[in-house]
């Protein structure tokens, strides 16, 4: 069912993980400090299935073929670190809040491959696959995701949706765990609908401190 890359990618992207603990601005920091910015890694956690989202470089063996996307439980997993990136040109500076409806792309730090979805059925539920698909945070249309929460920003304690822009679908978790040799893992899919399987929370991660124009209340245009 699965096949493995070699993931050339891993050792430079884990290199740029360490660095930017080291960036000045880096962190958690009044005011905002409380926002999820662009820019920042962090680990996504699903609040009803208490798994983190997780990539690797397995392919998927069926549908698309392209790298896996699953949920672990483990909290300290490297695989699950992601990064918040702009969904447009110039649309997520570095630092500034990621508004309540803003479309922004998901990198997974140790392969460079962006979270997507397609009209592909997912191995388990029949759902749809969500994969990691592009090389070096270069990906297409398909990698955009909108952020759906309530107020004006994406606060770091409140839990948060995922709509896929070009197919409207959930970024999702409804318990199908995977086999050999991903055994435990959760599928990670898309639904049509929201509901308690596609919320999420920020968890770990390496925070960016917001800019000063976005703690005195400036929208990025």
């Amino acid at each position: 069912m699965w096949s493995a890359g070699r993931g050339r990618a891993a050792g430079a992207a884990l290199l740029g993980l360490l660095l930017a603990l080291s960036v000045p601005g880096s962190g958690a920091a009044k005011p905002g400090a409380g926002l999820v910015t662009c820019g920042s890694v962090l680990k996504l956690f699903n609040t009803q299935h208490r798994v983190r989202l997780h990539s690797h470089d397995v392919k998927y063996g069926s549908g698309s073929g392209q790298q896996s996307v699953t949920g672990v439980e483990a909290s300290d997993d490297a695989n699950s670190y992601w990064r918040i990136r702009s969904g447009s040109e110039g649309g997520c500076p570095r630092g500034s809040p990621v508004r309540c409806g803003q479309a922004v792309r998901l990198t997974h730090v140790l392969t460079g491959k962006n979270l997507h979805t397609h009209h592909f059925p997912s191995p388990l539920s029949n759902n749809q696959e969500v994969s990691a698909f592009g090389e070096d945070g270069e990906g297409d249309d398909l990698d955009l995701w909108t952020v759906r929460c309530s107020g004006k920003h994406w606060e770091r304690e409140a839990a948060v949706r995922f709509q896929h822009v070009g197919t409207s679908v959930f970024l999702s978790v409804t318990g199908e765990q995977y086999g050999s040799p991903i055994r435990g893992q959760h599928e990670v899919h898309g639904m049509p609908s929201a509901n308690t399987h596609n919320t999420w929370k920020a968890m770990e991660g390496i925070f960016i401190k917001p800019s000063v124009d976005a703690a005195a209340g400036h929208d990025e245009l």
